[in-house]
């Protein structure tokens, strides 16, 4: 449970105080870990909820989540998470989650689950698959397969062409961005928005050959260290929670406790002298207040940073140099049917739709088949569904009010539904690195950098507690150093 947290802080932290701007689930993974370190936490959030984009709706029989649907454990902060709290008897696993489809030609087509099922599909031409046999010899480790600085600002699209060809960008790697991202291949930067596989090519040459190496040195490392012993294997397929995704951010809510939640609290600025001086005014009350704390860890958006006064030392803290963030906006669209209507049940995870698809007059990203997945999510007699509009390919689409009443439905809209990583996205990596650097014991954490998925957000948060737990105690040794 919970309480089983391993808590191995030193004294010399304990009765620090650290405020978290944003209760999205990085601000609140930073809150919990921070909190079971032995630190006193505030979280602040201007909206009346916590939770961010991890938002589940229980009516009518129905459940379902109009943000994030599932999440991996790929990353070790997430599988400590979900130890600590106690959740793993409440993991859902999909039904048959390997089967996913994507739209070809007016129709849905599953898509091969390996390799070698792939080459024997028909979801490729000859070429195609000819190109992805051959990607291992033409892109081997040389002088002229590395990274180099021409390659640095190239898009998605042109990164996995060079590799695979334009179809399997086409239609493979277009509505997969389109499902993680909600943008096309083309607006996105390759090296932000697959920093793995950016690597594997500057390392192997060979994005195949490299993903097979790395793999195989997993599988060893994982050997010897289970060597002798029963060690328990984790599932990384995807997963949600009973009651759906926002039963991990109320259980982080339960831990950090009502009291340390400001919901409905807006931070209006910060002032570092020795400390942090955090304004902030709440819903109803006509004047701001104050609070005072060693750190300050921020998981809001860039765009709401740039609102806030900053001061460093009673002078202005100009935030001129923080760039303007494109956020690709996102329409969910939830759905039931009868079940004696639908005459042919696709049995799976979901269905993508590929960019081209809209010649066909298809125009979403694609759709989930949330009861196929859950069964629990809806009654006997109907299938329940999730589709997402917009993204960077349709903007107008998303923002587009439903002209139909959802009689077994619902419709949510998320202005800004991620930050797009686009070809510039250096400059907003850069910028937050210098807001860090400038002011000390401010550190950035969220879905800006790093990863969109929920896990690489659980991750960020869980890394900025860490930096500042090392700067309390850093900052805590100085001063007794300093002491007579």
């Amino acid at each position: 449970m919970a309480s089983a947290t391993n808590q191995d802080s030193k004294p010399s932290s304990s009765g620090k105080r650290v405020a978290v701007v944003g209760a999205g689930v990085s601000g609140l993974a930073a809150a919990y870990k921070l909190k079971s370190h032995g630190l006193t936490v505030t979280v602040f959030e201007a909206e009346a909820r916590a939770g961010g984009r991890l938002r589940s709706v229980s009516h009518g029989g129905l459940i379902w989540d109009e943000g994030a649907n599932t999440m991996t454990e790929t990353e070790v902060e997430v599988q400590s998470l979900l130890d600590d709290l106690g959740l793993r008897e409440k993991q859902q696993f999909p039904i048959s989650q390997h089967k996913r489809y994507i739209v070809r030609n007016g129709e849905a087509v599953l898509i091969p689950t390996n390799p070698i099922a792939l080459i024997k599909s028909n979801i490729l031409s000859a070429k195609s698959k000819l190109q992805l046999i051959l990607e291992p010899f033409l892109w081997r480790k040389s002088e002229s397969s590395r990274v180099s600085d021409a390659y640095t600002g190239e898009s998605v699209g042109e990164f996995f062409q060079r590799h695979f060809g334009k179809e399997v960008v086409d239609y493979l790697i277009d509505p997969f961005v389109a499902g993680t991202f909600a943008a096309d291949p083309e607006s996105l930067s390759a090296r932000h928005s697959f920093p793995e596989l950016w690597n594997l090519e500057k390392q192997f040459g060979s994005i195949i050959a490299g993903a097979i190496k790395t793999k195989l040195s997993a599988k060893r490392e994982k050997s010897k260290e289970t060597d002798g012993t029963s060690g328990k294997k984790n599932r990384r397929g995807s997963f949600s929670f009973l009651g759906g995704m926002q039963t991990l951010t109320d259980t982080l809510c339960k831990e950090i406790g009502k009291d340390e939640l400001k919901l409905g609290s807006k931070v209006l600025s910060l002032s570092y002298d020795d400390n942090w001086l955090v304004s902030y005014a709440s819903k109803g009350d006509k004047h701001a207040q104050g609070s005072s704390y060693d750190a300050v860890i921020m998981t809001a958006p860039l765009c709401n940073v740039k609102e806030m006064a900053i001061k460093k030392s009673r002078n202005i803290f100009p935030l001129d140099f923080l760039p303007e963030v494109n956020y690709t906006p996102l329409s969910v669209i939830i759905t039931t049917f009868k079940k004696e209507n639908v005459k042919r049940p696709l049995e799976g995870f979901g269905v993508l739709v590929p960019s081209k698809e809209q010649q066909n007059g298809l125009k979403t990203l694609g759709t989930l088949f949330s009861s196929m997945m859950f069964p629990d999510r809806a009654p006997d007699d109907l299938y329940l569904y999730t589709t997402f509009v917009g993204g960077s390919r349709n903007k107008e689409l998303a923002k587009a009010s439903t002209s139909f009443t959802l009689l077994n439905g619902s419709h949510f809209f998320w202005s800004k539904g991620f930050p797009l990583y686009g070809r510039n996205y250096d400059v907003v990596v850069e910028a937050i690195e210098k807001l860090e650097k400038r002011l000390p014991g401010f550190f950035y954490a969220g879905n800006h950098k790093g990863g969109l998925s929920v896990g690489k957000s659980i991750s960020s948060g869980c890394k900025a507690a860490d930096r500042v737990i090392s700067y309390l105690e850093s900052s805590s040794d100085d001063m007794l150093k300093e002491e007579p």
